[in-house]
């Protein structure tokens, strides 16, 4: 039987590469994003490639009440989600107090408050099956602060503590949930978020690679996937708690400053 995946942010980067991962598994998809025309050609492609079912919903995600209109209009399909995957997310470059607080506003919106609600909306029907699977996409990010991204660390923070904590009042169940936390990855983010000029994404690896590590990772329940990492920069996040935080910050203010 197939498996249905909800994923928020399909039509590009992670997402989209995550769909389409899912597509070659047989399994049909809701794809979820704010760019109804790239949705629409996503779906053409993966039902004709592999002749699955696409349904489409056009959504912003930063709208308060997006969530609750995304849950409803599943239901009224009468579509049973295997898969949640919440990638739907984006960052902002800059010195917090310069930066436009609608745009902080919007990303605490999408990062965070969407992010949760579509948690605890389809949470409740996957226990009540006792199956189930949620990939909550977080980021390296989480495990720091962030100077010059201060917002977006942030809400990345809350993504693996929430998801590490929900994962846990799960274990007696069936339904999982996984954290990943990417590094750099080549997709849309680098270039809206002003972070294309920096060092964080001078070599960053591919929206396939990650989405491959974390679709593995989903389906074996792990807790926290760690992708887009090179083998140096996984033994540094290694040494992150016993690093002084002065240090840690120091040197992601570097990184992320732009180059002149």
């Amino acid at each position: 039987m197939n498996k249905t995946a909800l994923i928020t942010g399909a039509s590009s980067g992670i997402g989209k590469a995550l769909a389409t991962i899912h597509a070659k598994c047989y399994g049909d998809l809701i794809i979820v994003a704010r760019t109804g025309d790239l949705l629409n050609d996503l779906k053409k492609a993966l039902e004709n490639q592999y002749g699955i079912t696409v349904y489409v919903i056009e959504k912003d995600l930063s709208k308060i009440t997006a969530a609750e209109e995304i849950y409803e209009e599943v239901k009224s399909q009468g579509i049973e989600v295997d898969y949640l995957v919440n990638n739907a997310g984006f960052g902002g470059h800059g010195l917090f107090y310069e930066r436009e607080w609608e745009e902080d506003l919007s990303m605490i919106q999408l990062n965070i408050i969407a992010l949760t609600a579509l948690t605890r909306k389809f949470l409740p029907d996957m226990v009540h099956r006792n199956t189930g699977k949620i990939l909550n996409v977080s980021s390296t990010a989480s495990l720091m602060p962030g100077p010059l991204q201060a917002v977006y660390f942030a809400t990345k923070a809350y993504v693996t503590s929430f998801s590490n904590a929900i994962a846990e009042e799960l274990s007696e169940t069936n339904v999982t949930v996984t954290n990943l936390m990417p590094g750099a990855t080549d997709t849309d983010f680098a270039e809206t978020s002003g972070m294309e000029k920096t060092d964080l994404f001078k070599n960053p690896h591919t929206a396939e690679e990650v989405a491959q590590a974390a679709y593995k990772g989903m389906l074996e329940g792990k807790l926290n996937v760690l992708a887009g990492l090179s083998f140096s920069q996984k033994i540094m996040m290694k040494f992150i708690p016993i690093i002084p935080k002065k240090i840690i910050m120091g040197q992601v203010k570097k990184l992320q400053s732009l180059k002149k």
